[in-house]
């Protein structure tokens, strides 16, 4: 095995006494360079494989504390020939969890998509398909957090098929749910759902993990919710809640706060404080669940200023989470209309700049949002810009005769053609 130019070239026993010297070392840099030592050890024997496989498991977590992403990542170029020594499963589960460390190192994400597809090259070249699926499926997840769909969405192609030939169900899970949300980011939402129906399908054949059947939960609450079905999307977030919540994810916290959202979305931002408040939600309390709280209070007195607020307090909560953001964007639209509509109902006539002054808004958003309200038919009236006006008609009631008469005359107009088309025959 190639060794670390940063150790001693002398190698120590794989024995557990070399293990307990290592935990026992002053610092973790010491640690390092003795696990380094003991995987150098020649031997090959049955005891000497079990203690470098501890010894590898020591190692990755020391250089994760350590942040060492680049010394994890060359650790798995460098394990190559004592994989081979031992069985396939038991590589698998030091690959992944070699990978899964140098995830929970931060700004890892470019490293850890160059680490994948090195590891699948070598996986094809080794013919390890197990492991080359599973490690194809997280580049497909890393490349999706990357924004790289055209890339995650070819590869996804393949894996499916190929993984539905073995019919790997517990892998078409991950799968399908990984596609799923491709399309979503992609906004298709018929494929998405498709994809997802396909998950629960592969699910409900097998015992899925918690962690998982929450993850379907979470993104079945999101289509749910893209389709404002907000209660059933409530309780789908809420099945997600109790499944992180159980294993302390730090995916709750993201159900908590759709779960909050939902209630806002149908018009119960005063069940908010309730939920905060439970038992279960003072565990998350932070700037995620008290930006939603801002949002409910400012939902509660109709207040755009305190809606705009909550939106410029909470940024990286609101604006930078894309789900809640584009649910937040509609409920802005709707609160705005709402509050012109009651504004510019006394007048037949008024300034442009009198509404901005009485909302709190620039003149200019007031404008926009008037001409988009027209357009729409939220009310009848017209903008005069040279005056810097808005003129409101009166609404003009139609006459319930006139659509009765012309659904008469169109239902005259069908006898008609059929008398005709029976005649035509009758000559015929």
């Amino acid at each position: 095995m190639a060794m670390s130019t940063s150790v001693q070239s002398s190698y120590l026993p794989a024995t557990t006494e070399s293990i307990s010297k290592a935990q026992e070392a002053k610092d973790a840099s010491e640690s390092i360079s003795i696990l380094y030592r003991v995987l150098e050890d020649p031997s090959s024997s049955a005891d000497a494989l079990r203690v470098k496989e501890l010894a590898i498991t020591n190692l990755t977590n020391y250089l994760t504390k350590e942040n060492r992403a680049e010394d994890l990542r060359n650790l798995l170029t460098q394990l190559r020939p004592f994989f081979a020594l031992i069985p396939k499963a038991k590589t698998a589960k030091i690959v992944r969890g070699i990978i899964d460390a140098v995830a929970k190192i931060p700004g890892t994400s470019e490293l850890q998509i160059s680490l994948c597809k090195e590891m699948v090259e070598w996986t094809r070249a080794e013919k390890r398909t197990f492991l080359r699926q599973r490690v194809e499926a997280r580049l497909a997840a890393l490349l999706l957090e990357n924004q790289e769909y055209t890339e995650a969405l070819a590869l996804l192609s393949g894996l499916i098929k190929e993984v539905r030939r073995l019919d790997d169900k517990l892998l078409l899970v991950d799968i399908d749910l990984l596609e799923s949300k491709l399309h979503f980011s992609l906004r298709n939402l018929p494929k998405a759902k498709a994809s997802l129906t396909a998950a629960r399908t592969a699910a409900n054949a097998i015992y899925v993990p918690p962690s998982q059947q929450g993850t379907i939960d979470l993104q079945s609450g999101i289509l749910h919710a893209e389709e404002k079905d907000y209660k059933t999307a409530y309780s789908y977030f809420f099945e997600a809640f109790e499944a992180f919540s159980s294993l302390e994810d730090p995916k709750a916290i993201f159900s908590l706060k759709y779960m909050l959202l939902c209630k806002i979305m149908v018009n119960q931002a005063d069940d908010v404080a309730g939920i905060i408040s439970s038992k279960a939600g003072l565990k998350y309390l932070g700037p995620d669940v008290d930006a939603m709280k801002a949002v409910a209070d400012a939902y509660s007195k109709r207040s755009l200023k305190y809606f705009e607020t909550a939106l410029r307090d909470y940024k990286a909560q609101l604006e930078e989470d894309p789900i809640v953001h584009r649910h937040l964007s509609s409920l802005y639209d709707t609160l705005l209309e709402q509050n012109l509509c009651r504004l510019i109902e006394p007048y037949s006539r008024v300034e442009i700049a009198h509404i901005a002054e009485m909302i709190e808004l620039p003149i200019s958003h007031v404008e926009k949002k008037l001409s988009q309200m027209i357009l729409d038919k939220k009310f009848a009236g017209t903008l005069d810009q040279g005056a810097g006006c808005l003129i409101i008609f009166e609404d003009t009631k139609t006459e319930e005769i006139f659509p009765a008469t012309l659904e008469t005359i169109t239902n005259v107009g069908k006898v008609v053609d059929s008398l005709y088309m029976r005649s035509a025959k009758i000559m015929a």
